[in-house]
């Protein structure tokens, strides 16, 4: 190794003293990046720079980024046409207070945004958009709205309870984290949480042998009909991942439960707010989830890739009656929800020119082409002797390990499966970031066939080498 190689070396390892030294990571047990016996458990990336589907390392490496970034980035790092469009923006407006201002590329993303939302035949269409700054604080604003539409109408004083599915995810705030269901996240704040009704997850994985996963769905639908039966009056709205779980390990199930869920919220006079802040915008080979059943929510809530993954946005598309069921002369009956930086003069501008990129490249017909790749380059994978199941929707496709292939005997966790296929992957250039033991891709949407070639056979690898100690 030249001297100029370790030199590039020291001063990774520099950055990463100093990271140590002052930052306190998301979603990470931070004594796992501490060097321990002489390793880390959990290597550290410090990342100089983004360059379309790769990121580059303080030292020089390049890494694939197979998870993009936490699902935000869609059209690769660095793009240039959004990065001029924020440069453009920030030469002319940085931001402004939304309350009582207004500025083109708010109203111009709202517009376009209600323009190509889900639409339902015979159905009044999604007519208002509530800009927030994250996932999270999008479904805080749905579900307030959602409680305070009934509040206002006076006429349903007990409709204060929220339906969720089990296994689902909808962010780590107190409303959020409220109606999310997964343990690792919610059981030590579940006494600061409220109290929201669990229905069984659609999830196809959990079919019975033989059974579809139509077949699941509907009895999970089946199931939640007779719950909305028990809470008939109390209930205000039901939130769902549509078609995909993602933080509940990538799960997914049929368009036939979101069609009945449909249904039933009709029925039953509640709002369906649907969380399409990881799945929206061409992830599942639509533009967003809902298209594949034909349904259209009440409220729809955005973020994630609304920006390209440039910046924080996230918007909350409503009915217009629930936007008439706020106005009054009382400003008590306002919604008084507000966030400093809500409608981001640079974060519209860029989710603007994301917009235009899906247009002018042809995303999604570009989208059905690589997912496809996917699928076939997926299929030596499932035949490795630990994978229980492979699963795809879209540009999202998930490999479920257990014990010799059988999804009745997981691996124990303390084995840390997915952890050992981490740093596997990491060795190889490839940026994977498994959910417990389950590895997906889920690529930024300019990834080559040179590129998933590196991510199969590096998943491969990584499989192999983590389950060798089972």
């Amino acid at each position: 190794m030249s001297t100029h190689d370790d030199a590039i070396l020291d001063d990774a390892e520099r950055w990463r003293s100093r990271d140590l030294a002052v930052l306190w990571h998301p979603c990470t047990q931070m004594r796992e990046h501490q060097t321990i016996e002489g390793r880390n458990v959990l290597p550290l990336l410090p990342v100089a720079r983004g360059d379309g589907a790769w990121l580059v390392g303080q030292d020089g490496r390049r890494y694939l980024d197979a998870v993009s970034s936490w699902w935000v980035n869609l059209h690769g790092h660095a793009e240039p046409r959004i990065a001029e469009a924020v440069a453009r923006q920030a030469r002319t407006l940085e931001q402004v207070i939304l309350a009582g201002c207004s500025h083109p590329p708010a109203v111009e993303l709202a517009e376009r945004l209600l323009a190509i939302a889900p639409r339902e035949a015979g159905r009044a269409p999604l007519a208002k958009v509530f800009y927030a700054d994250n996932g999270s604080a999008g479904i805080e604003v749905a579900l307030k709205m959602a409680f305070h539409w009934f509040r206002n109408r006076g006429d349903e004083p007990r409709r204060t309870k929220f339906v969720a599915l089990h296994n689902g995810y909808h962010g780590e705030t107190i409303g959020a984290l409220s109606v999310g269901d997964i343990p690792l996240y919610r059981r030590i704040y579940a006494p600061l949480l409220m109290d929201a009704i669990f229905a069984p997850s659609p999830d196809a994985y959990l079919a019975r042998d033989g059974q579809s996963a139509e077949g699941c769905a509907n009895d999970a639908a089946d199931a939640l009909a007779h719950l909305l039966d028990e809470h008939a009056g109390e209930v205000c709205a039901l939130v769902l991942e549509p078609l995909v779980q993602c933080a509940g390990g990538m799960r997914m199930h049929h368009p036939a439960y979101l069609r009945r869920v449909r249904e039933l919220c009709d029925v039953h006079g509640i709002f369906l707010v649907a969380d399409e802040i990881a799945v929206g915008f061409g992830r599942t080979g639509t533009m967003f989830a809902c298209e594949q059943a034909g349904v259209q929510p009440d409220l729809l809530c955005l973020s994630k890739g609304l920006t390209g993954g440039f910046l924080p946005l996230a918007a909350v598309l409503a009915t217009q009656a629930i936007y008439d069921g706020f106005l009054d002369d009382s400003r008590e009956r306002a919604f008084l929800h507000s966030h400093s930086y809500t409608g981001n003069p640079l974060a519209c501008a860029a989710a603007l020119a994301s917009l235009d990129i899906f247009e002018a490249d042809d995303v999604l017909a570009r989208n059905r082409g690589t997912a496809a790749r996917m699928r076939a380059l997926a299929e030596p994978i499932a035949k490795l002797p630990h994978v229980a199941d492979v699963r795809q929707t879209g540009m999202i496709l998930a490999f479920e390990l257990a014990r010799d292939g059988d999804r009745r005997t997981p691996f124990d966790p303390a084995l840390r499966i997915g952890l050992r296929a981490y740093r596997a992957a990491l060795e190889r250039g490839v940026l994977l970031r498994p959910l417990g033991d389950v590895l997906y891709w889920m690529p930024p949407y300019c990834v080559d066939d040179a590129q998933l070639a590196l991510l199969a056979e590096t998943t491969a690898a990584a499989i192999r080498e983590a389950s060798a100690c089972a």
